[in-house]
């Protein structure tokens, strides 16, 4: 046996003067030279080995930002990893709070909220297509107020368009309520926040942060 360079943590196991495979370090402790390894044994290791890989390339994958159970299903399907191997490193994942669902929506919209404001409708559909359901959406979702979220959206652009407020008050309110439509805030709410922009703009008012 010997460590791997590249990755410590991790042993190259010979059989018989031949590589065979590598194994986790912990796991191949257990493991003495000249010992006497039976066939199901080795299969056993190597089913070790591809896990333990599989295991490291979803860590990896996490390891950017927080990911759905999907999105780290698709990722390690992608890279072949059988039906099976992915099953237990979900587990795995999941049983080390690595993969939570309900935490990962709740971080998708207070990062959406935060930094690109969405309507709920916007937000919904995002996180469909991260592969959640909607018992982990909905309360995600709940505490949202689509008026506070619009005008944090379309601030920054009205204060762009201050000059067009000014001149052409129309023009302001047709750009930027399309601006807010197409984030998906339903024409209410966009006519509401774009009065409330355009009155602050002529009164001095609107925040500049």
């Amino acid at each position: 046996m010997r460590f791997q360079k590249r990755s410590p943590d991790r042993v190259n196991v010979y059989l018989d003067g031949q590589f065979a495979f590598g194994l986790p370090a912990i796991e191949a402790a257990r493991l003495r030279v000249g010992q006497t390894v039976e066939d199901h044994d080795i299969e056993r290791l190597r089913s070790v080995d591809v896990e333990q890989k599989a295991y490291d390339c979803a860590v990896r994958f996490l390891s950017f930002r927080p990911r759905s159970e999907a999105e780290v299903r698709n990722r390690l399907k992608r890279s072949g990893t059988d039906a099976a191997v992915i099953e237990a490193v979900i587990e795995r994942l999941k049983a080390q709070s690595y993969l939570d669902d309900a935490e990962f929506a709740r971080f998708w919209v207070e990062g959406r909220q935060r930094f690109s404001p969405r309507s709920v409708t916007v937000l919904r559909q995002e996180l469909r297509r991260k592969g959640l359901d909607d018992s982990m959406i909905a309360p995600a979702v709940a505490e949202l107020d689509a008026e506070a979220a619009a005008y944090e959206a379309a601030r920054p652009r009205a204060l762009r368009l201050s000059s067009v407020a000014a001149t052409d008050p129309m023009l302001f309110r047709r750009k930027v309520g399309d601006f807010l439509l197409r984030r998906g805030f339903d024409y209410e709410v966009t006519r509401q926040v774009v009065s409330r922009l355009l009155d602050e703009l002529a009164s001095g008012e609107v925040q500049t942060q």
